[in-house]
């Protein structure tokens, strides 16, 4: 029978589908083989071992356009490459975030370079689609950058010593806060309580993750293990949560290492309008949004390609400020 802390268990494929203020969530995971000079694969995929999405050389999501609301792109493994029409670059990797809000409206491409020519190039990252305000629909677009050497851990041991540790994304847990969110993101103000944690637990390891708020939506995915405890009942991986809020909720890993993305955060309690990369709050906005779209593209698209990328030897950085700013994380 099912504990009624637990208010659902859903099995997952690649998108993992929430409630507000989240959206939903796709699950990248590709083998992708040794990389070509051209940064793409060497190999031709035989039997769907990879996907090329939508690029032609090298695999990603070419020049696309957003409003309205944010994309969080967490990345376990893989680089990607990122342009923009607001004119910024960057290449980001192995544990990086970015955090970006498209305000009313932005053109990006997300492209993953397989840099590596020796070994393979396994891609994993999340990117949760995470909603807006309507006064945040239209600001301007922005992003930012958590570099895995800014973002907090915290390490607890259960009372057998077995070891979680937990990722701070966004929000707080207990005593520890997370880097600041873009201004204008609903997750940057204290009082909505946008908390997201990837969390690793050792074998057997036990961890308490603290109530929330009653009003706050709240789910778990368990992605990576064998089997999961939450509370009195067992789970298998792969599968989403939806958990009751306003309560401490037990957590105790099986016999292999359990990883695990917890979502909670107060809801915007506006009215959701989506149509493709477009959020608002009405279909004569999105109406609006697309004839606008199609008179201005968000603005020029400034690179020589929709689907560009960096030479093979770039670091990770990122620029801001139409280019203007340059951040390399070695330098903070």
């Amino acid at each position: 029978m099912s504990n009624p802390v637990i208010y659902s268990v859903t099995p997952v494929g690649f998108r993992l589908d929430f409630k507000d203020p989240f959206i939903f969530c796709a699950h990248h995971i590709d083998h992708f083989p040794k990389g070509n000079a051209d940064l793409g694969p060497a190999t031709p995929a035989l039997n769907d071992e990879y996907n090329m999405y939508y690029g032609e050389v090298v695999p990603g999501f070419p020049e696309h356009p957003h409003t309205g609301f944010e994309t969080i792109t967490l990345v376990e493994s893989g680089t990607v490459d990122h342009f923009d029409s607001l004119g910024n670059a960057g290449r980001y990797a192995d544990g990086d975030v970015q955090w970006l809000t498209t305000g009313n409206g932005v053109e990006h491409c997300e492209m993953f370079p397989l840099i590596h020519d020796e070994r393979e190039n396994p891609l994993e990252l999340f990117q949760i689609w995470f909603n807006s305000s309507p006064e945040q629909k239209k600001q301007p677009a922005d992003y930012k950058m958590f570099w895995r050497e800014q973002i907090p851990h915290v390490i607890e041991n259960d009372v057998s010593g077995r070891k979680s540790d937990l990722r701070v994304i966004s929000g707080q847990f207990k005593h520890t806060e997370a880097i600041p969110r873009p201004p204008h993101s609903w997750a940057a103000a204290a009082e909505n309580r946008v908390n997201i944690y990837m969390i690793t637990l050792d074998p057997e390891a036990e961890l308490i993750i603290p109530a929330t708020t009653a009003t706050s939506t709240r789910f778990c995915y368990f992605y990576q293990g064998k089997t999961l405890q939450v509370e009195d009942q067992s789970i298998d991986f792969k599968h989403l949560l939806e958990l009751q809020p306003d309560t401490d909720i037990h957590l105790k890993a099986g016999n292999l290492e359990s990883r695990i993305l917890w979502l909670e955060g107060e809801p915007i309690g506006a009215p959701v309008a989506m149509r493709g990369p477009f959020v608002l709050n009405s279909d004569e906005e999105l109406n609006a949004a697309f004839r606008r779209y199609r008179e201005t593209h968000f603005g020029e698209w400034p690179w020589p390609s929709p689907a560009p990328v960096f030479k093979k030897e770039q670091p990770r950085f990122a620029t801001y400020n139409g280019g203007e700013h340059k951040e390399f994380p070695e330098q903070l």
